[in-house]
């Protein structure tokens, strides 16, 4: 059992929100759902191992940007996969970042973006940096272009 767990607070829509996860996030599934009557109220969720729970709570606190779930991605295919499925009815954000139509923060980043800006040599993570800054989803090859100078 994880020792620490992120907690999501749902207005009422939280199997909805988990469905839609588990249809987006390949390795998934329910760890448990608990009903008050016909009503969702708690449960848990997992994604590539990670638990979540959750609670149908309300209209009373409503995610922010303050906390964000950040997804590593290998390839461009898999940024374009998550990027355009969690922000199909949700909000575009700055330099790989979205709010989901649950209003749940994301971060769609590839490994290559802290491979590129690692790079000791100043110049180079700079430019890899400031091409980062005018994108919305991050695109690999841009980065690459950045850190090749072109």
């Amino acid at each position: 059992m994880q020792k620490i767990t992120p907690f999501l607070w749902f207005d009422g829509n939280g199997e909805d929100a988990i469905n839609h996860y588990l249809s987006i996030f390949k390795d998934g599934r329910v760890v448990n759902i608990n009903r008050m009557g016909d009503r969702v109220f708690t449960g848990t969720f997992e994604l590539f191992g990670q638990q979540y729970h959750f609670l149908n709570g309300g209209p009373m606190f409503r995610f922010t940007e303050a906390i964000s779930l950040f997804v590593s991605c290998d390839t461009q295919e898999e940024v374009d996969e998550y990027w355009d499925k969690l922000a199909e009815g949700g909000e575009i954000q700055m330099c790989g970042w979205l709010k989901d139509k649950f209003g749940l923060s994301w971060q769609i980043i590839p490994t290559a973006l802290g491979r590129l800006m690692g790079d000791p040599d100043p110049e180079k993570s700079n430019s890899v940096m400031q091409a980062m800054l005018q994108m919305n989803k991050i695109d690999i090859a841009g980065l690459q272009r950045a850190y090749d100078g072109a």
